[in-house]
């Protein structure tokens, strides 16, 4: 299957489907001689695997990672890094009874579409699980970017029209929403509560902030930092839109509001979002991300079957009410495949 791919000098392949025996990456563009373990890598699958909270899905996966390839005597050899994680509480039989059917905001039309011939097992490839693979390969960047001193840290900012109003990084992790305002996680989390009791879900805005990118990272014209980050953000699948800095709100402003002044401190102000003209200012780089209602819920909904027949199913299984407690490590990582990646474009550049 194309499209499994991403990066250019350092590289990630993901594999595996949602009910398969396993999913993984492999790393490609690893710097040599960098000390890391399993357990730096296991913190990240940690933040991202189901099971966590009420609010997640109730799917027990533990995501122990087993690193097959690329480290040896606890340092990287430079070779591809293979990361494997086993599934095992899969339960494919409960997608039996709708697996001729088109589940609406699912791939399942388009991916027959596409292929002729589809995995119905909670989605294959196109099911949130393949992001488990993104993480693993995501912390082997985010260690790569510790040494250049960048720091990525994402955080839920609304769920279900509930916006958080103060931002406290101590507090992410705090909370089972992953949001930086305590007093708006507690009205999210009922807010979440109160819908999967009735069988729907909610979305939400997942922000990303990124400090310690040197001046001068990303290519111009058609690979801007900018646009990279927006097509990996926009590979997540339950992704739809994102903004950077300002935003949305730029089409309200005036240039004179809008423009990043500067004095010998560097920006005044970061309307932009850390980003101009495709390559890194300097100041923090802050963008925020679109999330979606989860697909999967158990209301009826109409749609046809693969025999053009209409009928109306419900959706059952284990699935996250909200997925943006799980999508914040998952924002994460895969900026930081992005700004590595663009690093090493820097360095072959400088020589």
């Amino acid at each position: 299957m194309a499209g499994s791919t991403f990066g250019e000098r350092f590289k990630i392949t993901t594999f595996g489907e949602s009910h398969g025996e396993a999913v993984g990456v492999i790393v490609d563009g690893v710097t040599p001689g960098v000390e890391i373990d399993e357990a730096y890598i296991q913190k990240q699958m940690d933040r991202r695997r189901p099971g966590q909270s009420s609010v997640t899905t109730p799917r027990k996966e533990y995501d122990v990672i087993r690193i097959v390839s690329g480290v040896f005597e606890g340092k990287t050899t430079g070779a591809p890094l293979c990361i494997q994680l086993n599934n095992h509480d899969m339960r494919p039989s409960a997608y039996d009874a709708i697996q001729h059917a088109y589940r609406p905001g699912h791939a399942d039309f388009t991916y027959h579409s596409k292929y002729g011939h589809r995995d119905h097992r909670g989605s294959g490839r196109a099911s949130g699980r393949e992001t488990a693979g993104r993480v693993a390969g995501g912390a082997v960047a985010r260690k790569l970017l510790e040494r250049r001193g960048v720091e990525i840290v994402a955080f839920t900012r609304e769920i279900g029209g509930i916006k958080g109003e103060t931002v406290d990084e101590s507090q992410i992790e705090k909370n089972p929403v992953r949001a930086a305002d305590p007093v708006a996680a507690e009205a999210m989390v009922s807010k979440i509560e109160a819908l999967a009791a009735a069988g729907d879900s909610c979305g939400g805005i997942v922000e990303c902030r990124i400090r310690g990118v040197q001046p001068g990272i990303g290519e111009p014209t058609f690979d801007k930092l900018d646009a990279e980050l927006a097509r990996a953000m926009l590979s997540i699948g339950a992704v739809k839109g994102i903004e950077f800095g300002a935003g949305f709100a730029a089409a309200s402003m005036q240039g004179s509001e809008h423009n990043d002044a500067m004095d010998k401190n560097g920006f005044v102000t970061n309307h932009a979002g850390g980003i101009i003209g495709g390559i890194s200012t300097g100041a923090e780089i802050v963008f925020r991300v679109a999330v979606k209602p989860t697909s999967s819920i158990s209301v009826p909904q109409q749609t046809m079957n693969q025999a053009g027949e209409e009928q109306t199913i419900i959706t059952e299984g284990r699935h996250d009410p909200c997925i943006c407690p799980r999508v914040v490590p998952v924002v994460e990582a895969m900026a930081a495949l992005v700004v590595e990646d663009h690093y090493k474009r820097h360095v072959a550049l400088h020589g």
